[in-house]
């Protein structure tokens, strides 16, 4: 099958466009100069409908392991997990569900099959006979290969979008860039362990972090999922949310996602902010627009400084940077870095100058009709930087 896209420089993003339901899963590959940082945004507009909304999902590395917190199988939600294998030889995955009272009996007991270069969707209320359950923990492990999994979420009445893995499990969780505007933000996490957490929760704004009301702490039992709505959250102020444990010295790992709405009614739409891990040493969202772009970035535990860069216009416009720094406890929102003379779409580089930890996501919206449709991304390690092993003579070997 023909490339729809292909990136011929560094720093040049590239777009393609493809219309209907029946568009492929795609799988990408980059070599050489082009490989630092290759990252892929899949972008989609549902227009009507009641799963109307923007969907986006930034393209993930195939793995064996992956955790989503926020799913269901809520008789108004249809969420899929998306299997991908990218690799010549089949792969076989396992995939398991956590609800309140812990795992949900699976019907499926041999494992997945999932054919090379090819893509399995899974309706997850088919993997149980178990009741529906509002929250969900989605566990997939591969026995054999590996895939790459991303979870797809329609909603009757709020709306679409994608769900990415969370970070692996951490004793501390950070869960960056909810929109000022968010009308609804809902906390589901699960702890994998077999240890229950306790964990405090702090809201990150613009001026530092405070607590939430009535959301200060947070009791999660091993191997169960935990929701907890968070009404009034932002109240008008870009914010990041952190999770820590009430005992330092006793961390207990979980996974953590949160379900965000925007609008009202009808006009309401659906997104998801996974757990991020900081960046360490590259990041990068593609597919960002003019005026409807929006880099959050938190720095929970010391005053830090990113340079962030926007780059070419997929059609025209000049690289322009800039060095932001972000307070301990505070979360910055970025909106009007964008290429010179932009036309088409950029993508934003963060790279940590110096300081603490900063993790980062971006928002993208596109009202459409009334409906203020929107789309999270967090911000992973783009592996633009690797390691080189350093060499030396060994006269040895001469022997």
């Amino acid at each position: 099958a023909k490339a729809p896209a292909t990136v011929t420089a560094p720093g040049k993003p590239v777009t393609a466009e493809a219309n209907g339901a029946s568009a492929p899963a795609l799988t990408g590959s980059a070599t050489g100069t082009l490989a630092p940082g290759w990252t892929v945004q899949q972008t989609t507009v549902v227009p009507a409908g009641g799963s109307r909304g923007l969907l986006g999902l930034t393209c993930g590395a195939p793995d064996t392991d992956f955790w989503f917190p926020a799913a269901s199988t809520a008789k108004a939600r249809h969420d899929y997990v998306h299997l991908t294998n990218p690799d010549d030889t089949a792969a076989v995955a396992d995939i398991a569900l956590y609800g309140p009272e812990g795992v949900l009996k699976s019907q499926f007991t041999e494992g997945i099959p999932v054919p090379a270069h090819s893509t399995v969707p899974v309706l997850l209320s088919t993997l149980t006979h178990e009741a529906a359950q509002r929250d969900v923990t989605v566990h997939v492990t591969t026995r054999s290969g590996r895939v790459g999994a991303a979870l797809g979420v329609a909603d009757e009445k709020l709306g679409s979008d994608w769900i990415s893995a969370s970070a692996d499990p951490s004793g501390s969780v950070v869960l960056p860039g909810i929109p000022a505007d968010a009308t609804s933000v809902r906390l589901v996490v699960m702890a994998p362990g077999e240890d229950d957490a306790d964990l405090k929760v702090k809201l990150s704004t613009t001026n530092g972090a405070i607590v939430p009301a009535g959301a200060d702490t947070l009791h999660v039992k091993s191997g169960m999922t935990t929701s907890i709505d968070l009404p009034d959250l932002t109240r008008g102020s870009a914010a990041s949310l952190y999770l820590a444990p009430e005992d330092p010295k006793h961390p207990v790992p979980v996974v953590a996602a949160l379900q965000v709405v925007r609008g009202k009614g009808d006009k309401s739409e659906i997104a998801f902010i996974p757990a991020a891990g900081a960046i360490s040493a590259r990041a990068t969202v593609a597919d960002n627009r003019a005026k409807a772009s929006t880099l959050s970035l938190t720095a929970p535990d010391a005053d830090a400084q990113v340079r962030v860069t926007a780059s070419a216009g997929s059609g025209a416009g000049t690289p322009v940077s800039k060095t932001v720094t972000v307070k301990a406890g505070t979360t910055t929102a970025l909106t009007d870095l964008v290429p010179q003379g932009l036309k088409g779409s950029y993508a934003l580089t963060v790279e940590p100058v110096s300081g603490g930890k900063v993790h980062a996501a971006r928002t993208l919206a596109l009202p459409q009709d009334g409906v203020p449709m929107f789309t999270v991304q967090t911000l992973t390690d783009d592996r633009g930087t690797v390691e080189v092993p350093s060499a030396h003579q060994d006269l040895g070997v001469l022997d």
